[in-house]
């Protein structure tokens, strides 16, 4: 087990907290660069909506797991940002400009919803927050002279300085490009004074306030500063979808984004990038179990002679392909993930990570949960 000796408070907001942390992380960079050199063209495409999804975790991270303001209402900024950054092309702009000015765009509309919200928390601040997204999803279904209403609006390849980003790996390398800025961003923006606010509101207001932190300022900088992110993640979903429909940007769109923070684990970023692989790559593992199931039980069946399994193989391979399924997965995952693991799979990944580091000296009640109790019973 490593044991690091502070000899300086600068240590305290180093990107990375020692020479060991960077090296691993250089590694995971160069294995990420090197990923399109060895995979097909599916599976880069799958791991370019990883980096999409890492986005819009990281922006929703901010908002949920750093400021304790839940939103239900992500989807919408998420499609203000890919229709902005869609119509911004359809009418010349260059590439760079309607990527900013969606940025711009969806932080003003962040700004816009965070200020009424000041005075609400809790389900009331999820009720207003989903109020918002039903109304912008009404309004890109009735407003055809920008966003074509259910006509849809194709959107076609980036093209950056006059060259074309047309094939899957140049795309992989653009979105990889955007969520390592927005990581680095938001990594130190976190360790700044305003991230430090945003920590001390999520965990009592009053104390943040007695400390001198503008609630209304800081709570507004964290909207417009999440609702700006999901504008540029907005904009990459619209070149990777391809055609944007009012259909896509749902509640159940936003439901999936709070999903991605809480299974991947509240108040970390790398927690936005667990839930990011976690949501972008469970359906298309679905997809894979339903088609490999059947074929493998079958087989099993014709060696071993028990016509059971082939019939169990086709019958789970119908259920998985029953509308509905993939939704009902992902809820009963998020369930069992609340029941069992409530700190996410970065949670569980650091509670393997001590106990390999501290075996065989490991107690297995270092993580044990203490009972909490209710403010009013804490003055008994």
């Amino acid at each position: 087990m490593r044991f690091q000796f502070k000899t300086s408070y600068n240590q305290d907001i180093r990107l990375f907290r020692d020479k060991v942390d960077g090296f691993w992380y250089g590694l995971l960079a160069v294995a990420v660069v090197a990923l399109p050199l060895v995979l097909d063209d599916y599976s880069v495409g799958e791991i370019s909506w990883v980096f999409i999804y890492g986005i819009c975790g990281v922006s929703l991270m901010v908002l949920v797991g750093y400021t304790g303001l839940v939103s239900l209402g992500h989807a919408a900024f998420l499609g203000i940002g890919a229709y902005a950054h869609a119509y911004f092309i359809m009418h010349g702009a260059p590439w760079i400009v309607a990527v900013v000015m969606a940025v711009v765009i969806t932080t003003a509309c962040g700004l816009i919803v965070g200020l009424p919200a000041l005075r609400m928390t809790g389900i009331y601040l999820a009720i207003a927050t989903l109020a918002f997204s039903v109304i912008i999803q009404e309004v890109f279904s009735r407003w055809e002279s920008v966003t074509h209403g259910f006509a849809g609006m194709k959107v076609d390849s980036p093209v950056i300085f006059g060259v074309a980003v047309a094939d899957g790996r140049s795309f992989y390398f653009l979105c990889l490009f955007f969520m390592v800025i927005v990581l680095w961003l938001t990594r130190n923006l976190l360790r700044a004074p305003t991230g430090r606010a945003w920590i001390a509101i999520r965990d009592s207001e009053i104390a943040a306030q007695s400390m001198g932190v503008n609630l209304a300022i800081y709570k507004s900088m964290a909207f417009a500063y999440s609702a700006g992110l999901m504008g540029l993640a907005g904009a990459l979903f619209a070149h990777k979808i391809g055609y944007l429909a009012p259909d896509i940007f749902t509640i159940l769109l936003s439901i999936q984004f709070l999903l991605l923070v809480i299974v991947g684990g509240l108040g970390s970023l790398h927690g936005a990038i667990f839930g990011a692989i976690f949501v972008a790559l469970l359906p298309p593992a679905i997809a894979i179990l339903r088609d490999s199931i059947p074929d493998t039980m079958n087989q099993w069946a014709q060696d071993s002679g028990v016509t059971a399994l082939g019939l169990l193989g086709n019958a789970i391979g119908e259920f998985l392909r029953k509308p509905g399924v993939e939704a009902g997965i992902f809820g009963l995952i998020l369930v069992l993930v609340i029941l069992l693991e409530p700190l996410g799979m970065y949670g569980r990944w650091l509670k393997i990570k001590l106990f390999f580091s501290t075996f065989p000296m490991y107690k297995a009640s270092t993580f044990k949960r203490q009972k909490s109790y209710m403010r009013s019973e804490r003055l008994r």
